[in-house]
Formats: structure tokens, sequence, C-alpha cells
């Protein structure tokens, strides 16, 4: 049995595919829709001449078209993660890029290995669609966390502003101009939003639904509450800002006692696959004798399966909501 480079070039391919998407959205929308980018996209989209209608209406497209599209077929798994992440690809974009980096990973695979065609085709599929998926999915996960770590500061800025004197769509536009990007740009689309006569708590609360972050919409809660019945917003939003920071520290702190079970669970996983080629480095024939064996691929596709199976278990095990 002899060793083959096929499955490092499937990796690599793979690799090239998530890449080759970065590198395509960079192009076509700049640096400032990069998510550790220092300057606010929004303000940058003014002051390369676009009028603030202009720019609500550009920023409001990218946000809400996903969510539009969950009832295309297959897109839908898609859909979510895409809203989430504020991906400023359409989804017939997507779905482009998808076919097209599916065309090249089967030309990949033709150049760089003997797999039969129908695999080819398949695993071109897989890269193509898995790819993307696993581009949106860690660009939406980004997003979030830097959301959630940014909303107590945000939160914090609201209240010493009202303090001071500032109306609250006041207090939105200081949000949105003195924090950073992804929540900077939220918050200035509520404050165009309210510019333009939208009240502030629905805008607020369909910022909650579309993100579904939690301590949005107690934030969103809090604040249609003090607009229906009074009282003081600066003291609610206070209060909120310790809740949401105790939260937070509570949700890092099961994060890091739920990272063992995390880790054992991607161990046990990739341990097979370790000890196999361990085991085809030392001995290249040592599944010689059994290859030729009917139950040989189906049993290969079970254990691949059952390890597949146990890292969706372990993460579902060590999904505690906070």
């Amino acid at each position: 049995m002899q060793l083959s480079a096929e499955p490092v070039i499937y990796i690599l391919i793979f690799v090239g595919v998530v890449v080759l998407v970065e590198g395509i959205y960079l192009v076509a929308f700049g640096k400032s829709i990069r998510l550790n980018n220092q300057v606010n996209r929004r303000l940058e989209m003014m002051e390369k001449g676009s009028s603030r209608e202009q720019v609500l209406e550009q920023l409001r497209k990218e946000l809400g078209q996903h969510g539009k599209s969950k009832t295309i077929p297959l897109y839908s798994i898609l859909a979510e993660k895409a809203q989430k992440a504020a991906i400023a690809f359409s989804p017939k974009q997507l779905m482009m890029i998808m076919a097209g980096v599916a065309t090249l990973a089967f030309f990949g695979l033709s150049i760089g290995t003997n797999t039969p065609l129908p695999l080819r085709v398949l695993a071109a599929i897989v890269m193509g669609v898995g790819g993307v998926f696993f581009w949106v999915n860690r660009k939406a996960s980004k997003r979030m966390a830097m959301i959630e770590e940014q909303l107590p500061d945000a939160v914090e800025l609201m209240v010493r502003s009202l303090r001071v004197g500032h109306p609250f769509n006041s207090t939105v536009q200081i949000v949105a101009h003195e924090i950073e990007d992804p929540l900077a740009t939220e918050f200035g689309i509520i404050a165009d939003e309210s510019a333009y006569g939208r009240d502030v708590g629905e805008a607020l609360k369909e910022m909650a639904e579309r993100l579904d972050i939690q301590d949005l919409r107690f934030l969103s809660v809090a604040v249609t509450i003090q607009q229906q019945s009074g009282g003081n917003l600066a003291e609610v939003l206070a209060g909120l800002a310790k809740v949401i920071r105790a939260r937070f520290r509570l949700f890092r702190r099961v994060k890091a006692i739920t990272a063992e079970a995390q880790w054992s669970g991607k161990f046990l996983s990739a341990f097979p696959l370790l000890a196999l080629m361990v085991t085809l480095l030392r001995d290249p024939t040592y599944y010689d004798e059994v290859m030729g064996h009917p139950w040989f691929i189906p049993a290969c596709f079970f254990v691949g399966i059952m390890l597949t199976v146990n890292l969706f278990v372990m993460r579902h095990l060590t999904n505690i909501k906070v």
C-alpha cells in the first residue's frame, strides 16, 4: 500500500477555496468591510461622497437581504449565518461564488489527483458549498462575539450621554461615532432611521431579532417601556449594563469550564485519524490484506460518519445557554 499525496491536495484545495472567497470579498467591497478595520464603515462610505440616505439604503439592503432569502431551497442553511455576518454579497452572488469555486476545485482535483470523475464532481461540490459555508460561519461567529463584547461599553456610553442631558436619539448617534465596528454601523443605521422618522424602539427591536442577541432584546424592551411609561432611562440602562457585563463574565466562565470537554471531543475524533496516519507511516502495507474485502469501504465511511457525529454530540452537550 503506497502513501498518496491526494489527501494533502484535497486539504490544500479546500483552504484555497476559503482564501479565494475572502479575497473576492475584499476586492469587491474594500478593506472597510473587514471586521477588525479601525474605520467605521458607515462613516467611510459617507466620506467617499455618498449621502446619508444612500448609505442607509445600501446598509439596510446588505443587512436584510439574506433574511428575506430563507425560503430559497438549500440556501436556507446559509441564510441565517449570512444575515448575522452581514455579508455584503447578495444571495445570488453567493450562490454564483459557490458554483465558481466548485468549478475551480474540480479543475484542481482533475489536475492534481486521479480520483474517478463522479467522486471529483461530488468533492468539488462539497468544497464549493462547504468552503463558502465555513467562511460565512466563521465571519458570523466573529461578528457576534465582537458585538456582544462591545455592547456593555455602548450601553454605558449611552448612560453617560443621557446623564449629561442628551436626548436618546442623540445618544444613539454618539454611540455610532465613538465605538468601533461592527456595532457602530448597526447603531448608525438606527440613528439614521430615527432621523427619517422611524421609532427608535422599533428599530432596536428589529436589530435584536435580526442578530438574535438576548442583551439587545433587553435594551429594546427597556427603551420601549420608557417611551410608553416614562421614567429615568439612564438608571435603567445603567442597571442593564451591569446585567450584560455579569452575563458576559458568566458566559466566559462557562466557556472556560466546558473547553476541556470540547477539546476532548475534538481529540477523540482526530485520534483515530492520527493513529491511522502513524500506522501507515510505520507500515504502508498494514491494510493490504483487508482492502479487498467488500466491507472495507463501507466500514471506512461508517467510522468517518461516527467521528463526525461525535463532534456534533460533544458540541451539543457543551453548548450551555447563558
